[in-house]
């Protein structure tokens, strides 16, 4: 079977994006930028990626590092997009036959239709193939030139064209199939003869022409899905693309979103059907959610499994942490990283919670800081109560066993371990373990001054 390698271009600084940060690693819905692309072409069936870095190379090398399948080229300096295919060229998997070319600042681009064109590439028999789109504004793209049979003759860029060139609509994508062996004679000959003073790739098609092979079109059915990032207006825009495709697919998957405009899902996110998600709600990272659940108005949940029939009340953030069946949050809590919550688990409003571990039936119903600390099965955490777990140097653990009854406004300074079916009186603060069956209250005595209001008011 015939090898497909991809070229990702990803080079450039991006200065219309006025960031420090490279162009193509701005996050988008998810991923950076660049990682829609790449991820497109290995699901169209690429076997390998080539991506050419030059600005901040070691961001990109960073977030791809555990890919076997990806290898890198360095533009050090930025001329052309044919000196980034020469650049490329050496890295390339040696038996490769196929070569599929795209930038890394188009992310709206599918793998169906990569796949689609390498497809018609290779059915054709043209040694390169070119993507091309109708606009209804062509400004700034390179212009197609064809010849009577249809064949691609010339790709003219902006700067370069005529008036009468300029009137053509049909555009080049920027998207290339072609052949390895061509590409790698071909590359190795272009010049910067042009008005940019750069290496074009696209002047690879005059080549192909030159020597009498054919140079094939393939039209993209949609051409929002060649629209390049360049600025942060293009990059909202290219984040609500995204986004309502991601949504698409978890609808038909059988997800209620109330308003799917208003519904920020991140690429990867997995949800069970019959979940529903209300306004406002954003899930993102790795995140899976069970069946069954509702999320509610204004959620955030960051990196978490959730369990089915999990109910999430409006404002409430959850970080890093896991939630198991029938547990129910909010409004207005805040699971902090660390979290595990088991089935039926109850975390009120106004509840803070870090590195917890909580067991089935528990509940903290609200205004309540629980930090380091392991709750035992069926426990009642009352209103108020606060792990003190810092020492001002270190962490420490407070330990709560079954069946234990806490009451309101009680302090645990840990570590300490209070035993099972122990009942904490309402204002306590526990310093020592509690032993299993026991009443634990620790308060100064009430003293009833008579007549002291009067006494005051007179002086």
């Amino acid at each position: 079977m015939a090898k497909i390698s991809a070229i990702v271009l990803a080079a450039g600084m991006g200065t219309r994006m006025k960031s420090g940060l490279i162009k193509v690693m701005h996050p988008l819905a998810g991923p950076p930028m660049i990682a829609w692309p790449v991820a497109a072409a290995f699901e169209a069936g690429v076997d390998d990626c080539v991506l050419v870095v030059g600005h901040q190379e070691e961001k990109v090398r960073a977030y791809f590092a555990e890919r076997g399948d990806i290898s890198f080229a360095v533009q050090s300096e930025q001329l052309g997009t044919g000196h980034a295919v020469r650049c490329a060229m050496p890295e390339l998997a040696a038996d490769s036959t196929t070569v599929l070319i795209l930038c890394g600042d188009t992310p709206l681009i599918t793998a169906r239709t990569l796949r689609d064109m390498l497809q018609a590439h290779a059915a054709s028999g043209a040694a390169v193939t070119v993507m091309t789109a109708v606009l209804a504004d062509p400004y700034g793209y390179g212009r197609i030139v064809k010849v009577q049979d249809g064949s691609v003759a010339g790709i003219v860029e902006e700067k370069d064209a005529s008036a009468e060139v300029r009137g053509i609509r049909e555009v080049n994508a920027g998207v290339y199939c072609i052949n390895r062996e061509f590409l790698e004679g071909a590359v190795a000959h272009l010049d910067n003869d042009n008005a940019q003073g750069e290496y074009y790739l696209t002047d690879v098609v005059c080549r192909a022409t030159f020597h009498g092979l054919r140079c094939a079109s393939y039209p993209v059915a949609d051409a929002e899905e060649i629209t390049g990032v360049n600025d942060r207006v293009q990059l909202a825009e290219a984040g609500r693309v995204l986004r309502s495709r991601i949504n698409r697919e978890l609808m038909l998957s059988g997800v209620t979103m109330v308003d799917p405009q208003a519904v920020y899902v991140d690429r990867g996110v997995r949800i069970g059907r019959d979940t529903v998600l209300h306004p406002g709600a954003t899930v993102t990272g790795d995140s899976v959610i069970g069946e069954r659940c509702d999320i509610g108005q204004g959620t955030l949940i960051s990196s978490c499994i959730l369990s089915d029939d999990v109910v999430v009340k409006a404002g409430t953030v959850l970080e890093q942490s896991t939630i198991r069946d029938a547990a129910v949050l909010g409004p207005m809590a805040h699971l902090r990283p660390g979290c595990e919550l088991a089935a039926g688990v109850k975390i009120g409003n106004f509840v803070e919670a870090k590195k917890i571990v909580m067991g089935e039936g528990s509940k903290a119903s609200h205004l309540t800081y629980l930090g380091d600390a392991t709750i035992g099965k069926h426990v009642n955490i009352g209103c108020g109560t606060i792990t003190c777990n810092y020492d001002g140097v270190k962490k420490h653990r407070t330990v709560i066993e079954d069946d234990v009854f806490v009451g309101s406004d009680v302090q645990f300074v840990a570590p300490v371990t209070v035993g099972r079916n122990s009942l904490i009186a309402a204002g306590t603060t526990v310093t020592m373990d509690v032993p299993p069956d026991s009443l634990a209250i620790a308060r100064a005595p009430q003293v009833n001054k008579e007549g002291w209001k009067l006494r005051k008011a007179n002086g």
